[in-house]
């Protein structure tokens, strides 16, 4: 459950923060074979000068890989976690199929630990699925659009 947490206004920075807090989210370390090193370059370009001023700092990161292309048809998974990606504003979900892959996919609104899902053109209409935008019903609800095909 998804909980809005207010802190103390302890200084005029933190007066208005409000901090999202989400107990179904993993607890523990990322899956690491799609995990891949993310560098920063603080703003300096390849002769190490800065180019870009005010950049730098910041925790390290890892970028998770996530499968956008949803290309295991027919195949069922299970949804084994859920998990924070610092690298952007949507949760991701692991996901194991039924062959032993696993895979990270963006996580829609309302995925939970232990649901099925499953991606093609036979797929049900439910929440988390992949289908071709032809065999999706009108009024449905639908996330992560890709802009151009392909």
């Amino acid at each position: 459950m998804v909980l809005l947490v207010k802190c103390k206004p302890t200084s005029p920075g933190r007066r208005h923060v409000v901090k999202v807090v989400n107990s179904e989210l993993h607890k523990g370390k990322p899956y690491g074979p799609l995990l891949k090193k993310l560098s920063k370059s603080g703003g300096r370009n390849n002769n190490g000068r800065i180019t870009t001023r005010h950049i730098g700092g910041g925790h390290k990161q890892h970028y998770r890989l996530v499968d956008f292309k949803r290309s295991k048809d027919d195949i069922p998974a299970v949804v084994e976690r859920l998990e924070y990606d610092p690298n952007r504003s949507a949760n991701i979900a692991l996901i194991l199929y039924k062959d032993g892959e696993r895979r990270y996919i963006l996580a829609p609104k309302g995925l939970k630990k232990g649901d099925s899902i499953q991606s093609g053109v036979h797929a049900p209409i439910r929440n988390g699925n992949c289908l071709p935008m032809l065999y999706i019903p009108v009024g449905t609800t639908v996330h992560n659009i890709e802009m151009k095909p392909g």
